[in-house]
């Protein structure tokens, strides 16, 4: 809607732009005089908004922007190739109003937030101790965490202060509130006995299990959802499914985490604690990295300057913790490898002591301590030997061979000791 005294400045730049459009006087006898219609490529409708701006039209008028399914137009074409070709269109990428509207979308209302965070987590938790993947997905589909985290983005570069802190405390309130609502879930299951597990036996379980011990892949995984959902949020196309893939990202290990503090063991849960943590960072480095590269910033020259320092600053802060924390998973991955090898080597010294002896090996289990990093406690060989004869002692031999292939990581905790138990089992 143009306002009285402007109709001439905007159809100007409209002829100028080569842009067709439509327009139909105003007769409310309001401060409007005209409406005008006209189609835009998403990649125009920004250098056209700013070429509107320059020419005095801000925010008197009213702009509605709307998506339109096709447009069958040659001019339409034309004016698409021209703002592809040269340097005047941004491609892709929707314009700054779009944007902010696109963002404060996404951030849903606090109580819907509150409520979805916490069915997510609950569902989450209870896939988690079924051991089902398939609920875990689920909690996923409905974990309302992309919003906040594009919003925190979008009014990080474009300075928007309320849009920002309203992203940041979302984010905050998301996380304490998915372990929040996991450890009252999984204490409500524990002490009602529905889930009668000690803490070994649900850390046992695969969901829960694999997400103890982080490594470096999740970090991958979270800047990947982050990448994914700043393109999504500055394409202009449905970002449900990047919201899942964030989801991903948080969901489980909020859970994880929650479980430990329900059983008593928070410091069993440590990696996935910092897993959260990297992951939320890692989503945000990745969102602002993204929004900043593709050249948003706010709408008053007079503020980009010190917005996009304020948002440079942000994204060497958040590099710099994840660094730090990146070397806690590449730690925890590297003590994996280790410890994939320390079975190896352990195998091998047993069959080495066992071929000697009149016995066969049944099966070789080994406990772990999983604080502050992945070290074997104990290892277990189950032999069987013939009912008839006396099984011979294995245990010194086994202990000082399984000892000596164990490497301690990083070359710390030099005089651990592995401690070796042997069972015997007569067999025919």
């Amino acid at each position: 809607m143009v306002p009285a005294g402007k109709r001439e400045t905007v159809l100007d730049v409209l002829d100028d732009e080569e842009i067709d459009y439509a327009l139909t006087d105003e007769d409310s006898g309001r401060k409007y005089t005209a409406v005008v219609r006209f189609p835009l490529p998403v990649g125009a409708v920004e250098p056209v908004l700013e070429k509107l701006r320059e020419a005095g039209i801000e925010r008197d008028a009213y702009t509605v922007i709307i998506d339109a399914e096709t447009v069958i137009s040659k001019r339409f074409e034309r004016l698409t190739e021209r703002y592809e070709e040269s340097d005047e269109g941004d491609g892709d990428r929707i314009a700054r109003e779009e944007l902010v509207a696109r963002a404060e979308d996404l951030a849903p209302r606090l109580w819907t937030f509150i409520i979805m965070t916490s069915i997510s987590s609950i569902v989450a938790t209870a896939g988690l101790l079924l051991d089902s993947p398939a609920v875990v997905v689920g909690s996923m589909v409905i974990a309302p965490l992309i919003g906040p985290a594009m919003a925190t983005s979008v009014g990080s570069v474009l300075d928007e202060d309320e849009l920002f802190v309203r992203g940041v405390r979302l984010q905050v309130l998301g996380g304490v509130l998915a372990v929040a609502a996991a450890a009252v879930f999984s204490w409500l299951l524990k002490f009602s006995g529905a889930i009668p597990l000690t803490a070994g036996e649900v850390f046992a379980i695969g969901e829960v299990r694999e997400r103890l011990a982080p490594d470096v892949l999740s970090l991958a995984v979270a800047l990947g959802a982050g990448v994914a959902g700043a393109l999504s949020l500055s394409s202009g196309v449905s970002a449900a499914l990047v919201g899942v893939m964030i989801a991903a990202a948080l969901v489980p290990p909020t859970a994880v985490v929650g479980i430990g503090l329900a059983w008593g063991e928070p410091q069993t849960v440590l990696g996935a604690a910092v897993l959260v943590l990297v992951n939320f960072l890692s989503v945000n480095f990745a969102a602002l990295a993204v929004l900043s590269y593709q050249g948003y910033r706010p709408f008053q020259w007079f503020r980009q300057d010190e917005a996009t320092e304020s948002t440079w600053r942000r994204i060497a802060t958040i590099g710099v913790v994840l660094l730090v924390l990146s070397a806690f998973l590449g730690g925890v991955t590297f003590t994996t490898l280790q410890t994939s090898q320390f079975e190896d080597d352990t195998r091998d010294a047993i069959q080495n002591v066992t071929s000697g002896a009149d016995v066969r090996l049944l099966s070789i289990d080994y406990v772990y301590g999983d604080f502050p990093v992945r070290h074997p406690q104990q290892v277990t060989v189950t032999v069987g030997y013939p009912p008839t004869e006396t099984p011979p002692s294995l245990k010194s031999e086994l202990e000082r061979r399984i000892n000596a292939a164990y490497e301690p990581p990083f070359g710390l905790d030099g005089d651990h000791h592995v401690e070796v138990e042997v069972r015997y089992v007569a067999v025919e």
